[in-house]
């Protein structure tokens, strides 16, 4: 069941959220203030942060957490993406001085939804939060929405921007016109019920999150649909309004590809996540290479007058060599090969998808054998071929380092 916490005279779930907090404050012995969580007793919320260029932001967030979550025995993780503006170091050093600060460095992976779970299991606290380090989220709606959690009748509280009270003024007409779609997206095809699917604030129970990690998607950027859409409606849900500030320094985490990004995840969740994003895009590149292929094919017949068996070949090689930048750049972004690790990956990729010719052929021919219908032969060739494509891909040439 989904509710939303609406602004104005306290309403009840204010007021289930008032008692509990009070109860739990009367149950507890008084703690006197210090600069510690040990001194609060023990670790009750972990606020996660993915980071990517955001130096000039992350000690901003550090002292709006702590005068938000005074009395509150609290930790904030950092997950940083390697940023080549040193915001790892930056988050280094305010660790050394307090020891609520906590740095994870990723190398070799980006994107924010891998990001976020890396934070919340590398978390302690029973509570984790989620939230931009670029000051856009409203981190004085973290105690209230930390005391709904501890009530006990919440398991998901999600900072909304699309209910009562809540607004999202701040972004240009493109993006605001992007998010309407893509939510009313996700509640059609996917049957979301929340109001801000697409938000990027929100806290959990971590036990909860726990259960439903194994099937999460580490690629893509909306981690909250991924766990709302997950949970089937088993999450017990309320989202409390904010208003979505505007970006005051470094680089938003959304690139141009994030509509991809969006569609794959649908189509994971579609598909009971047998069709992953990863595949999804993979597949999709692979589509382009067809074109490239007989593209190429019609150039060197007609322009060079080359035998056909020649065209072929060159045909095959273009849309391989396509397919590999196109993948390297889109599909393994997170995993992108650069240097001289790109002419070894190419090598790599040329011999995959010679094998995987073979392998298509041969699923091909005998489906044909069996059944004499083309299509449903050539479709049966085709799918093995990316399938088995697909898979040495990532075991030969973009192997996780």
């Amino acid at each position: 069941m989904n509710e939303a916490i609406r602004p104005g005279p306290e309403n009840p779930e204010q007021a289930l959220a008032r008692q509990a907090s009070s109860q739990q404050a009367s149950s507890q012995p008084p703690t006197q203030q210090a600069s510690g969580p040990q001194a609060l007793g023990p670790l009750l919320l972990s606020v996660v942060v993915p980071t990517f260029n955001e130096r000039d932001n992350v000690t901003k967030l550090f002292h709006k957490l702590e005068a938000t979550l005074a009395g509150i025995a609290w930790e904030v993780i950092f997950v940083d993406d390697n940023s080549p503006d040193g915001t790892s170091e930056v988050v280094r050093g305010l660790a050394r001085q307090d020891s609520r600060v906590r740095c994870i460095r990723r190398i070799g992976r980006r994107g924010l939804s891998g990001a976020c779970i890396e934070g919340i299991l590398a978390s302690s606290a029973p509570y984790a939060a989620v939230m931009d380090a670029d000051l856009q989220h409203d981190e004085s709606q973290l105690p209230k929405m930390l005391a709904l959690l501890q009530s006990g009748q919440r398991e998901l509280v999600v900072g909304s921007r699309y209910v009562e009270g809540g607004n999202a003024d701040s972004f240009n007409k493109q993006r605001a016109g992007a998010s309407a779609i893509a939510t009313e997206l996700a509640k059609r095809v996917l049957s979301v019920s929340i109001a801000d699917p697409m938000s990027g604030f929100f806290m959990i129970r971590r036990d909860r999150f726990e259960q439903l990690a194994p099937q999460l998607s580490t690629q893509g950027f909306k981690i909250l649909l991924d766990i709302v859409a997950t949970a089937r409606g088993e999450l017990r849900t309320v989202e409390v309004p904010y208003s979505f500030g505007s970006r005051l320094h470094g680089e938003s985490k959304l690139d141009s590809m994030v509509a991809l990004d969006f569609l794959g995840l649908v189509l994971a969740k579609l598909t009971n996540d047998v069709v992953s994003l990863r595949f999804f895009l993979f597949a999709m590149v692979g589509g382009t290479g067809l074109f490239v292929h007989l593209g190429t094919l019609y150039f060197v017949l007609k322009l060079f007058e080359a035998p056909f068996a020649q065209a072929q070949a060159a045909g095959a090689f273009v849309a391989m060599t396509s397919n590999f930048i196109l993948n390297n750049f889109l599909t393994y972004r997170d995993q992108r090969l650069k240097g001289f690790a790109i002419l070894r990956g190419l090598l790599a990729f040329y011999l995959v998808c010679s094998v995987g010719l073979f392998a298509n052929v041969g699923v091909a021919f005998s489906v044909y054998k069996q059944q004499p219908i083309w299509w449903l032969a050539g479709a049966a060739g085709a799918l093995m071929g990316v399938v088995w494509n697909y898979a040495m891909s990532g075991l030969f040439v973009w192997r996780k380092r």
